[in-house]
């Protein structure tokens, strides 16, 4: 006869039986399919939980970490998390601790500023001593602001400089790239060198870079045409490209040595093909942002006597301000370093608050900062590794549920709404207000609702932000994918899924 024990032990494994082979009940004992053949309806009666595991039991996740977690905005209750603990790379969603760091940190009107000072005295129409362009991090400078700088020096009725033209990067230190960048990214503009003095080509704001331009030539079996913005000297073109008929293909590369700024254009372009452009970073930017300087002092006709020389150096504390200018304030710069990732701008910022809060302009230093203000804002210190502000690193390591507290938290800030500005907007045409989503997610409901920062890296995509479901209940995310070798294209499409869901989602049913 059997005992009661085992008749209790019998029954429990029929239980787990049946329950491994029927569907799953949901809350409202509706049956869901935790399969591929899942309905419509059936997806659509499901509650929170169901809908999220379905969509993240896809086989393109196989082998793949993925993090996820939601919570409630308003009360910070968590609603659903996988792996949501396991330390993943963010990739870009590092900037959003970057954003926020500068904004607690620096303030939301904080201004970058460049100078033109000198040691000399003026006398007539000669500048008797050295010319200092220093640098205080601005990567906003344009070569318009040069020429702006080169004409209130003509203003001032200096005609000719006795003495050197000095660039002054000292406000950071001489380290130009962070610890973990790969060596193959940085020659293009996503691995620019980082410099106190250093300029950007157009209002992207791309500090540190030069738009090359190929352009068809009339006829076939010379080369291509090249033209670079700005005007330099400081790089050399070497132009290996062959135009062909109009019938062939066009095949350009442009990409700068390593250790050099020679930079390599070959391949084919027809005689009516489309201009390429690519941005190529420099190598040590101070001295291009020296030498633009220099050709827009000898556009106004300034010029330079005797033995004079362009060299870096420290700008001495007597020297004589001769005029300056400010970037945009730290608002208004989180739109292009926000919606558009731009990763010169988050290892400026981290140097930058190193220096304000420190008085060094470092890596270390900024990154200290960055981790202090990740603490006061719900994350753990013991949980988290941090190693540059743009999330180019593979050694960044960051839970989801930290990343989702931490959005939770800086909603009580002064500086939320700039900073719930400056994230990408789903399916929002404009390249300053969409950002990185402007092509994602273009339907309702998530068109226009979810706002969160894009990331993405080799086997790594991410996206973090805020949305609200279809019956008002305001929502934070953050789905971390790490290990991921299938295409990107696949790993957005199941971040984009997961976020309109929630935003599809009816909470009050």
């Amino acid at each position: 006869m059997m005992s009661k024990m085992r008749l209790k032990q019998v029954l429990f494994l029929l239980i787990i039986a049946v329950l491994a082979v029927f569907p799953f009940l949901d809350q409202g004992g509706q049956s869901v399919q935790a399969t591929d053949e899942i309905t419509d309806i059936e997806f659509a009666e499901a509650n929170l939980e169901e809908k999220l595991r379905h969509i993240l039991d896809n086989e393109q996740l196989d082998g793949a970490i993925t993090g996820v977690n939601i919570m409630q905005a308003e009360t910070g209750e968590q609603l659903f998390s996988q792996d949501g603990d396991i330390r993943l790379h963010p990739a870009s969603n590092m900037k959003i601790l970057t954003a926020a760091a500068a904004l607690e940190t620096l303030g939301k009107d904080y201004r970058f500023s460049t100078e033109v000072l000198t040691n000399g005295k003026k006398r007539g129409k000669v500048l008797h001593g050295d010319l200092y362009l220093k640098g205080k991090g601005d990567p906003t400078l344009l070569k318009e602001d040069l020429d702006q700088f080169a004409k209130e020096l003509k203003t001032q009725g200096i005609q000719k400089v006795k003495g050197d033209l000095i660039g002054d990067d000292t406000w950071y230190d001489d380290v130009r790239l962070s610890q973990d960048l790969n060596w193959s990214d940085e020659p293009f503009y996503t691995g620019a060198q980082v410099s106190a003095l250093t300029l950007s080509p157009n209002e992207d704001y791309d500090a540190g870079t030069v738009i090359v331009q190929v352009s068809p030539a009339d006829e076939p079996g010379g080369k291509a045409e090249i033209s670079l913005s700005p005007e330099t000297d400081y790089v050399t073109i070497e132009n290996k490209t062959k135009m062909v008929p109009a019938d062939e293909s066009k095949d350009i590369s442009i990409q700068r040595e390593h250790g050099t700024n020679t930079i390599v254009v070959e391949g084919t372009m027809p005689v009516d093909g489309s201009n390429s452009r690519s941005w190529v970073s420099v190598w040590e930017p101070t001295g291009y942002a020296l030498d633009v300087f220099k050709k827009a002092l000898e556009e106004e006709n300034i010029q330079f006597i005797g033995k004079s020389e362009e060299r870096t150096g420290t700008t001495p504390e007597d020297a004589q301000l001769l005029t300056s200018k400010q970037s945009m304030p730290l608002h208004e710069l989180l739109i292009p370093f926000m919606k558009l990732s731009n990763n010169g701008h988050g290892e400026v910022l981290t140097k930058e608050m190193g220096k304000v809060v420190a008085g060094e302009g470092s890596w270390d230093e900024g990154l200290d900062v960055i981790e202090d203000v990740a603490a006061q804002f719900g994350m753990d210190k013991d949980t988290i590794q941090l190693r540059d502000g743009s999330g180019m690193s593979h050694k960044t390591m960051i839970p989801a549920s930290d990343l989702a507290q931490f959005l939770y938290e800086i909603q009580a800030t002064d500086w939320f709404s700039e900073f719930q500005y400056a994230l990408p907007i789903a399916g929002e045409s404009d390249r300053f207000v969409g950002g990185t989503l402007r092509n994602r997610m273009t339907e309702e409901p998530a068109k226009g609702n979810v706002t969160a920062k894009t990331g993405s890296l080799t086997g790594v995509s991410t996206l973090s932000g805020y949305v609200t479901s279809a019956d008002g209940e305001e929502l934070i995310f953050s789905i971390m994918i790490n290990n991921y070798l299938g295409s990107s294209s696949g790993a957005r499409a199941i971040e984009d899924d997961i976020a309109t869901t929630l935003a599809e989602h009816q909470f009050s049913e």
